[in-house]
């Protein structure tokens, strides 16, 4: 049963001896140099801790579990480009590095890099797991769509604003469980369950994420602080505090997100002055914790080592705890 710490420098290490290209430079180096930005590895962490649930790793599953990596940097590269974001993991986005046209490449080439990768899986799981990877794809695509319709729609319901993150960012955890899962020797029945931990996981993450946008440290999350507000996009904390204020808290809020030349500092500061006076931090962490309370009730009627229990507990667990 290998550890955390020994499961993570396993993927660091296939990270970086994957196969690329020294030509065309401007195509491989800024797969390069997103994938050593480094990053908490959460989603081939998930593969590999899921299928240690029902025995001990092996080698022959790190390759998948490494594809789902990268295909996930991949959608951040492009993310940044759709975004504007200046920053990732505190270094400058690829589009920035670079410039649009080469991140958007270069992010082509790594999702065919991760296809490469989940083709190495067992020849008897390869159909199961190839549908499932597409699926997944297709939602996340999906996901993002909607999360850049809503930025022109002048309300969102908190609803489609879960289902929204849900494609976006949960499926993908949903599946990285159920890829360890079928790895690991789990029956379908298990697999799809396993798919649910992972799923209600996401969407607490990324309600923490929402969170720690606004309330994070720049320095440990890595990215602009405020984002979020600064790209007017309506997130559970920004539909929260619609909900909830006054006629004349609601204007100012209105008027904040429609305004573009001005100051993003102001911006941000504004947006959160009002997010404390309406409590909306105190509403996010409770959406959150029942996510995490689901995923944890419906992994603790699955047969598992308890060994391999133990240290997926621990892992998601001081997830849950982290401060921006």
């Amino acid at each position: 049963m290998e550890s955390i710490v020994t499961l993570r420098k396993s993927i660091d290490k296939r990270l970086a001896q994957l196969e690329l290209k020294a030509q065309p430079k401007n195509l491989y180096e800024p797969i390069s140099y997103l994938l050593a930005l480094g990053g908490k590895r959460f989603r081939p962490l998930l593969v590999l801790l899921t299928a240690q649930l029902r025995g001990t790793f092996s080698s022959q599953i790190l390759d998948p579990a490494i594809a789902v990596e990268v295909f996930h940097n991949f959608t951040l590269m492009h993310d940044d480009i759709m975004d504007t974001a200046p920053l990732r993991r505190g270094q400058p986005a690829v589009h920035e590095k670079w410039n649009q046209n080469t991140a958007i490449l270069s992010g082509d080439a790594m999702f065919v890099k991760a296809y490469q990768l989940i083709t190495k899986i067992s020849p008897g799981h390869l159909p199961l797991a190839m549908e499932r990877f597409n699926e997944t794809a297709l939602q996340v695509c999906e996901g993002q769509q909607l999360d850049m319709d809503f930025e022109q729609f002048s309300e969102v319901s908190q609803t489609d604003y879960l289902e929204m993150i849900r494609l976006k960012t949960a499926v993908l955890l949903g599946f990285s469980m159920e890829l360890g899962g079928l790895m690991g020797g789990f029956d379908r029945k298990d697999q799809q369950q396993l798919y649910e931990v992972g799923e209600n996981l996401g969407l607490g993450f990324q309600l923490m994420d929402d969170l720690l946008d606004v309330y994070g440290d720049q320095q440990k999350i890595g990215k602009q602080v405020g984002g979020d507000i600064i790209a007017n996009k309506k997130t559970f904390l920004m539909i929260n505090a619609l909900d909830l204020a006054g006629t004349d808290v609601r204007r100012q809020l209105n008027v904040w997100i429609s305004i573009r030349d001005v100051d993003p500092k102001e911006k941000v500061a504004a947006v959160k002055n009002i997010y404390d006076r309406l409590k909306i931090p105190d509403l996010v962490k409770i959406k959150m914790n029942t996510y995490f309370d689901e995923a944890f009730r419906l992994l603790e009627i699955i047969d598992c080592n308890k060994e391999g229990l133990k240290i997926f507990n621990n892992f998601a667990r001081g997830l849950i705890v982290r401060e921006g």
